[in-house]
């Protein structure tokens, strides 16, 4: 999986290299608007899980379904997405790229497995209405 994650932040950095080379010269505020924050990562998790996950079960009861902020590293962000069936997906924000890794913890089961990744980036526009 680890595998998968780097083809994936070599594929962007290759597509971030490439609309920099046809800009020009790449300026501090590129570099800035390209870093991740705390917010855009929350904002990007929230955007995949809405899109992704049904949240109609959540309706009468809000806190059985959601997203928080989770530990912060050097160089990732976690945030954390709570279904309704009581398993946690953990986010792991790339802070310098967007690629973010997926994984999945039952509880209940005691089962933790690489559940994929996501490029930030393309869930960073709030979800249309449906």
């Amino acid at each position: 999986m680890n595998d998968t994650l780097e083809t994936v932040e070599r594929q962007q950095m290759a597509d971030s290299s490439d609309r920099d080379s046809t800009v020009g010269t790449k300026d501090s505020t590129d570099t800035e608007k390209r870093r991740i924050t705390a917010e855009m990562a929350y904002e990007g998790v929230n955007n995949y899980c809405h899109r992704e996950y049904d949240w109609s079960v959540a309706k009468d009861n809000p806190s059985m379904m959601y997203v928080a902020m989770g530990d912060e590293t050097e160089t990732e962000y976690q945030v954390i997405f709570r279904s309704y069936t009581g398993a946690f997906v953990y986010f792991y924000v790339n802070k310098a790229s967007g690629a973010t890794r997926m994984v999945e913890h039952v509880s209940a089961l005691d089962i933790e497995e690489e559940a994929g990744t996501i490029n930030l980036f393309d869930y960073l526009e709030k979800p249309s209405s449906r």
